[in-house]
Parts: structure tokens; sequence; C-alpha cells
């Protein structure tokens, strides 16, 4: 079904695709602010609820680089609407867990369906979208994963204040019932293929290796470190890793086919677009801590504040398509990248003394850049995959961005914590703390400039395939 012959239903399929986005990115993120409430009930410490939310990432780590295998063997339409029924009964079951151990297995059943839900609906998008309407359908895709991040503390903090941690979950239901009736009557029905037989120890050595590899960022993201188990947890993962990648280069039928990072625009997407993910998802863990732990805000009012980033998210969006129309991806890339990083840099310089006026303004161009990048990567990902390789570059894209948005964390905590150590922060008071949120984020910008490094290299036709024409004067 050629996407230009149903430009309605391919935005509908974008628009559906994207609301599943948004459930499963906050879903991934919010569990945090209502983890005292959860323990309260359970009769356990708050940093006990942790185990729930490591199982969810964990799942979705182990089983995304299954999820291609599954689309070609099953379509792409039934694996998407059995994500969805599996995401909405799993999320009804952690509403009724009655312990720690129940919510943590119902977490693993919800992160089975985010795991497939994600990718496989994005395929579901890409197979339908033709390459000039690439930048106007990605665009759609991309902002749950900026807008979830950011408003989670918030409507967490609202719904474990003014209701109770179960509706957390709850909300999912109407969301799920809503996305499965829809998916139902647009998803087009597809031919089945034949794949090859599932790459077991391929699945095996990804898995355990990935899984490894978050528990880890769990465990940094953490207060009680034994550098011990770091280091050999760090080993194992990237060992597997290592061990995979070399049997993904050999076998006849791998997993994951790495054969796409030789195109340029797809390497660009993730290697440095991984750097900028990881960096991008570490300011929404770093704004609340700074607000509410050196400034004395609230958590609402800290909630809000951070909803500046948001306003940017989305205030850009109409104008990225012109943006990448009027000067390109390479240019709007290193543009993004260095603005966040700036952007990042900038935030160290904020005190309680700061307008907040100030600070509303910083937090909205740090949304503007976020959504910019974000949209570029994403959009330049898949500019010279052909479709017959859609379905292994998709696959990848989607392991490798959800092991990034899952360091983010790990990435913000390690870089706080080297400033206590840096600034002689540990155990002191209000003004010192700032210090270490100071070094913390100087430190994440350093890092976004990488990405600036590496989209100065890109060649300066890079996507011109997909970019839409000027209009005519």
């Amino acid at each position: 079904m050629p996407a230009h012959e149903h430009p309605h239903r391919q935005r509908n399929i974008a628009l559906l695709v994207a609301g599943t986005f948004f459930m499963e990115n906050l879903d991934g993120t919010i569990l945090t602010t209502a983890a005292p409430s959860i323990g309260n009930a359970f009769g356990v410490a708050s940093l006990s609820v942790g185990v729930a939310i490591t199982a969810y990432l964990l799942t979705l780590a182990v089983l995304i680089p299954l999820s291609g295998w599954l689309t070609q063997r099953f379509g792409a339409r039934r694996i998407f609407l059995t994500a969805i029924a599996i995401f909405t009964i799993a999320s009804i079951l952690c509403a009724l867990s009655q312990n720690l151990t129940e919510l943590t297995v119902f977490r693993v059943l919800q992160g089975v369906g985010g795991a497939l839900m994600v990718p496989v609906g994005r395929l579901a998008v890409l197979r339908v979208t033709s390459k000039a309407d690439l930048i106007r359908t990605v665009a759609l895709l991309t902002w749950p994963a900026l807008a979830a991040p950011v408003i989670a503390p918030l409507v967490g903090g609202i719904l474990t204040t003014y209701a109770s941690w179960h509706w957390i979950f709850l909300i999912n239901v109407p969301l799920g019932v809503i996305a499965f009736v829809v998916a139902l009557r647009i998803v087009p029905r597809e031919g089945h293929l034949s794949p090859p037989a599932l790459d077991w120890l391929g699945l095996v050595l990804t898995g355990v290796g990935l899984g490894v590899l978050v528990y880890l960022g769990s465990l940094l993201a953490g207060n009680d470190q034994n550098l011990l188990e770091l280091l050999v947890l760090a080993a194992v993962g990237l060992g597997l890793l290592g061990v995979a990648t070399w049997h993904f280069l050999r076998a006849e039928h791998p997993l994951l086919r790495l054969s796409n990072l030789r195109v340029e625009t797809f390497r660009l997407a993730h290697v440095g677009g991984s750097v900028f993910r990881m960096t991008i998802s570490a300011v929404p863990f770093l704004l609340p801590l700074l607000f509410q732990d050196s400034f004395g805000y609230t958590p609402v009012v800290a909630g809000t504040l951070v909803l500046f980033v948001f306003v940017g998210n989305i205030g850009i969006k109409p104008f990225t398509t012109p943006l990448l129309r009027r000067f390109g991806f390479r240019t709007v890339i290193v543009a993004a990248t260095a603005g966040a990083a700036l952007s990042m840099v900038l935030c160290a310089f904020l005190t309680v003394d700061t307008p907040v006026v100030l600070v509303a303004i910083l937090l909205i161009f740090s949304g503007v850049m976020r959504s910019t990048g974000f949209t570029a990567y994403n959009t330049i990902a898949f500019a010279d995959i052909p479709q017959t390789k859609m379905t292994d570059a998709n696959t990848f894209a989607s392991t490798l961005q959800q092991v990034a948005a899952g360091f983010g964390v790990a990435i913000g905590a390690i870089a706080l914590r080297a400033g206590e150590a840096a600034t002689g922060a540990a155990g002191a008071g209000e003004a010192v703390g700032l210090s270490a949120f100071q070094f913390s984020f100087v430190v994440i910008g350093a890092l976004t400039l990488l990405s600036t490094l590496e989209a100065l290299r890109l060649s300066r036709s890079a996507g011109e395939n997909i970019r839409p024409a000027r209009p005519a004067v």
C-alpha cells in the first residue's frame, strides 16, 4: 500500500503510534515519583520500589532486539495489537498488586508489552510513509519521547498527592482500550513473511548483555554503590556485547544486522545521536533535584518549572520542517547539539536568586534545542535505508535508543556524584550542594559537544533525498 495513496491513514497511524509511545515513555519514568507512596502501602522502604522500576527497564532492553524477528514472523499489525493488549492488562494488574513482589512481576509483563509496542509501532508507520513525508511523520513520533520524561514528575506528584499511586497505572487503561480499537481499524494487514530461524545465540548474548548494563545503570543512579560489583557488571555486560558484535558480523542471519552502520546517516543518528539522547535525558533528572534539594522548592513547584522545557519542545514543532528545508540536516544538527550543550552550561549558573522569568526562558530554550535535535536525528536515521532493510534498521535503532535513554539518568547521577567529590559537597550544606549541581551540568554539556563534533563531519548533502523542496518564491 503506497503511502501517498492514503495520506490520512498515514497521519492517523502516526498519531496512534505516538499515543502508545507516550504511554510507554510516561510509564518508564513516572513510577519514581510514586515510590514513597508505594513503599508506604506495601510496608517497604522507598528505595526498595526501585526493583520494580529496574525490572521494567530490564525487560525492555532484553526484548526489544526480538521485536524485528517477531514482526517478520507474525506481522506488524498482529504484534502491535498484542503489545497494546499486554501493556493494558499488565497496567490493571499493577494497580491491583498487593505487595512489591506482585508489582515487580506485573511490571515485567508490562515491559513485555512496551518492548514490542514501541519498535513495532514505529515500523508500522515507516512502512506506510514515503521518503518525501518522512520528516513530517517522524516529527509526530518524536514528541512522546520529549514530553513524557518532562511532565512525568508533575503528573506523578499530582496523582499520588490528590488521588493514589494506583492511578499511575489505571490511566493507561482507557488509553490502551482506545488505542487497541483504533489500531484494529486503521493499521493495515500485510502479507506474512517466512523469516530465517531465530538467532538464539545472538538473542541470549544481547539480552543478557543489555540487561546487565541496564542493571548497572540503575545501581549507578542509586546511593549505595560497591566499586567491585560495578566493575564486574561493566566487564560482564560489555564483554557479552562484544561477543555479540563478533557473532552478528559473522552470522548469516543475525538478530541485529550491523551492516546498516555503514550508511553515513544511520551511523550519525546512532553514534552521536546516542550521546545526545543520554545527556538530554539527564536534564529532566537533574533539574527537579536542583530545584528541590538546592533551592528548597516543593515537588509541585519544581515539576511546574520543568514543564517550561515541554513548552520549548512543543513551541518549536511547527518550525522543525521549515528549518530542515531551509538549512539542511547538517547545519540543524550542529546548531541543536551545540545549543543543547550551551543550555546545560547555562543551567550551572542558576541560583535560588535567579528570576523565575530567566529560569523559564532558559528552560524553554533547552526544550527548543532538545526537540530540534531529536527530530533531526530520528528523521535522518532512515533517510538512506531501503524498505527491504527497514525492519532490521528499526530493530537496531530501537535497541540503541532505549539503552541510551535508560542511561540518561545514570549519566546525570554519575555527574552529580563526581560533582560531590570534586567540590567536597557530600554531606555539606546548600551552597556546596549547588556547586555539585553546577559541576554536573558543565560535565553533561561537555559530553553533548561530542555529538556536535560528529555532526560537523557529516556530508553537507546528507538527507537531501528526504529534505522537502523549498517553496518557490
